[in-house]
């Protein structure tokens, strides 16, 4: 079993840039592929970003984080950051981290392994 731990979130004013993490347990470098996901209240949990935890750190965004969203990873520490800037109030949600051991993927259906999330809360 893999565990994965998300922190930093917080309340933030929009405009701001806030960077959550994700923490693995359980399991040391590897291929898996990491992902970040949202859910605003009352809403379905959508894809943020995600990268391959291999060689090539590949990455993929959703078109809402294109250009105002990082993520990256620290293969020592097992941890993947979603930075973020330029914060919108849309962007409130709880954010989870979310792994697999093949591929980038999008679907929620397509990963195995869930943190609890860390909630985002963005205020104009």
């Amino acid at each position: 079993q893999v565990q994965l731990a998300e922190s930093g979130g917080g309340l933030v004013q929009a405009g701001d840039s806030l960077r959550v993490w994700c923490a693995a347990s359980g399991r040391a470098f590897s291929s898996y592929a990491v992902a970040w996901f949202r859910q605003a209240p009352a809403k379905e949990r959508e894809f943020v970003a995600a990268i391959e935890w291999g060689s090539s750190g590949r990455t993929r965004y959703a078109g809402s984080a294109k250009g105002r969203f990082t993520i990256s990873r620290d293969n020592v520490k097992d941890t993947v950051y979603l930075q973020m800037d330029s914060l919108k109030p849309e962007d409130t949600a709880v954010y989870y981290c979310a792994a697999r051991l093949k591929t980038i993927a999008t679907g929620i259906y397509d990963y195995t392994y869930w943190g609890q999330g860390t909630r985002v809360t963005v205020s104009s």
